[in-house]
């Protein structure tokens, strides 16, 4: 079976369900470093957009996909355009979108970290999909600096105005998402910024998060549930905690191989291998040895959980 550059999954999505991610950018290439990623630390920091790929190769390798095994297409609920950082750095996602649109009559995602929606070309864009996830972590510069470390002088104040400007264009569903990390954005006095920022932002829904996998620096603690159910209520958003995810999923044969390429876009932890080992009916403790071994992968140690996720070369 082959292996893909561009295309993972499908991969459990608690908003999502059964995603399909679609990958345009090379490892770890944003515009933020935000404290939390669970990809790690940013290691290509840029707000210049590129093609980093042929739009055709993109394309070319899903319909690859959809054509390897008659029904791959029931296997997802929707194509994710995210890639391992921010998608809109991507200069060709018009035309992404445009393509995948003529491919599939599954929903069109985007998740994105907003900054770029202050450049009128991308918002253009983003009016493709069918999805829009943006996130909205800080409630104020400095939070805003803490929390996402946006690259160079990004503007927090632009940025929020530019999301506002955006939901009311768009005519199809935004998801938005508050990343709380202790200390950081989740004072009780940020409950009444964010209430004023969100009275400018147009959206179907509000998911307020926080960090339950390994993130980039280790001293990034998660909110209490107590918490985060407060800032749910008093936002009129959904706790992720309310949510569930379903199972991985891998079209590649071997056991090793299928594990890689999804570790290489989502991180995973032991149990969430085991469950998809055993459902292939695979051992999964001589993977785990192997994957502790593997150069290319990093062992990350969170909350009791070991996670693994691709260590870029």
């Amino acid at each position: 079976m082959e292996s893909y550059r561009h295309i993972f999954g499908p991969v459990p999505s608690r908003r999502l369900g059964r995603s399909l991610g679609i990958s345009p950018l090379p490892d770890k290439t944003c515009n933020y470093s935000c404290v939390y990623c669970q990809l790690g630390r940013t290691v290509h920091m840029t707000n210049t957009r590129s093609l980093f790929y042929p739009v055709e190769e993109i394309t070319e390798e899903f319909d690859r996909w959809l054509r390897q095994e008659e029904g791959a297409a029931d296997r997802f609920d929707v194509v994710t355009v995210v890639g391992e950082g921010e998608p809109t750095l991507y200069a060709g996602l018009g035309d992404l979108l445009a393509a995948l649109q003529e491919r599939t009559d599954k929903p069109l995602a985007v998740i994105t970290n907003s900054a770029l929606l202050t450049d009128p070309a991308v918002a253009e864009e983003l009016l493709l999909a069918d999805i829009v996830l943006p996130s909205l972590d800080g409630f104020d510069e400095d939070s805003f600096r803490r929390v996402d470390r946006p690259y160079g002088r990004l503007d927090f104040q632009e940025i929020t105005a530019a999301l506002g400007r955006f939901s009311r264009l768009y005519t199809g569903q935004l998801w938005l998402e508050i990343m709380l990390v202790e200390s950081l954005n989740d004072r009780e006095e940020a409950i009444p910024l964010y209430q004023g920022l969100l009275k400018d932002i147009r959206h179907d829904r509000l998911y307020i998060n926080t960090p339950v996998r390994p993130p980039a620096e280790p001293s990034v603690r998660p909110v209490s549930p107590d918490r985060l159910a407060r800032f749910a209520q008093e936002l009129g958003g959904v706790s992720i905690d309310a949510l569930t995810t379903g199972a991985f999923h891998s079209e590649v044969t071997d056991d090793y191989e299928a594990v890689l390429g999804i570790i290489r876009r989502h991180p995973m932890n032991q149990y969430e291998i085991a469950g998809f080992l055993e459902a292939r009916q695979a051992d999964p403790v001589p993977l785990l040895t192997r994957l502790e071994e593997d150069p290319g992968v990093e062992t990350v140690r969170y909350k009791g959980y070991v996670t693994y996720r691709h260590r870029p070369q």
